[in-house]
């Protein structure tokens, strides 16, 4: 293993500098202090102080998902992580970032310059500047709902989609409905992938015929269903699977608007099961995500990664919620 010796040497610095680059000291200028914290990862340093019992530091990088307010998406996924990483004695920090943070800051070096231990990272895009760095980091790291081949020290958490999907479509079926559409999520995001993925084996599993016209894909967003509902209910649709329940609240919302009755025209079933669905009228069917258990995996884990043992895929079970936004088939639906 690479020492400050090796990092001083190879940069024309004295070790002392090297230290003070390392430890976060005032007196060097911040060019010079990236340029050690660079140079270091680049060589494979690793500080020593990550293991100390009086430096344990872990990191919640989270960017795209609200977190603040307890009906947020990410309020509960932080609660649980925090909870068990307290347990153990770790000190957690949550950092929101954007696209233009990760582009000023590389993250191993960002993560050594601050003693993290680890990170838990929630919300990304496929093409934030740090997913290609995981591709190829040294730091324990743990991503929610995206995934990175063939780095052992990268790890996977999320919710087993091909389970929730198929508990929504084996709900709907069990109701008489034949033609199920899915208004899923950003069609990059690799989550909107693997609902995709759920939704079609789960179709033909129960030997429902669908087309590129039963599918859209749409950002998390309410109006998005403008785009859709009425082609939706044109085609004979009686029953849309969501890709979570911002969009299915939407769904609900936009029927009313075109007068579309739910669930005696439309039945529609979101993904997710905030609280919001017990509020909305109808309450929303939902598949359930339980995030509080969500974020103790993630530091689980993130645990195992910090203790040398390498997880992949790591995905919860999930469940159905099930309220009054789905109903019978009508009797009468419209062939394709």
């Amino acid at each position: 293993m690479p020492t400050i010796k090796d990092i001083a040497a190879k940069l024309g610095v004295s070790s002392g500098t090297v230290s003070k680059g390392l430890n976060g000291a005032e007196d060097i200028s911040e060019s010079l202090r990236e340029k050690i914290l660079a140079t270091a990862v680049e060589m494979g340093y690793t500080k020593k102080s990550l293991h100390k019992p009086d430096t344990r530091k872990l990191c919640i990088f989270i960017e795209n998902m609200d977190y603040y307010l307890e009906d947020d998406f990410g309020y509960d996924i932080i609660l649980g992580f925090k909870h068990a990483a307290y347990k153990e004695n770790w000190d957690v920090e949550v950092i929101p970032v954007s696209e233009e943070f990760q582009s000023k800051r590389p993250y191993d070096s960002f993560m050594m310059g601050r003693s993290i231990s680890g990170s838990l990272n929630l919300g990304f895009a496929v093409d934030d500047p740090w997913m290609t760095e995981f591709k190829t980091t040294s730091v324990p790291t743990i991503l929610f709902d995206n995934f990175i081949r063939e780095n052992p020290m990268v790890g996977s958490v999320g919710t087993d989609d091909e389970e929730g999907i198929g508990l929504a479509i084996e709900h709907l079926t069990g109701l008489g409905h034949r033609k199920i559409a899915l208004l899923n999520g950003p069609e990059t995001a690799m989550v909107s992938q693997s609902r995709l993925k759920a939704y079609e084996s789960n179709m033909k599993k129960h030997d429902l015929a669908y087309s590129h016209r039963f599918i859209a894909h749409e950002p998390y967003s309410q109006d998005a269903a403008r785009k859709h509902v009425k082609q939706f209910h044109e085609i004979g649709i009686t029953a849309i699977v969501c890709g979570n329940d911002t969009l299915a609240l939407g769904v609900i919302k936009e029927c009313e608007r075109l007068g579309i009755s739910v669930p005696g025209e439309m039945s529609v079933v979101g993904y997710d099961d905030i609280t919001a669905c017990d509020r909305s009228i109808p309450p929303l069917t939902s598949v359930r995500q339980d995030r509080v258990q969500l974020g103790k995996c993630c530091y689980y884990v993130l645990y195992a990664l910090v203790n040398g043992v390498s997880l992949s895929r790591n995905l919860l079970r999930p469940s159905l919620t099930v309220r009054s936004s789905t109903a019978e088939a009508p009797a009468n639906q419209v062939r394709l």
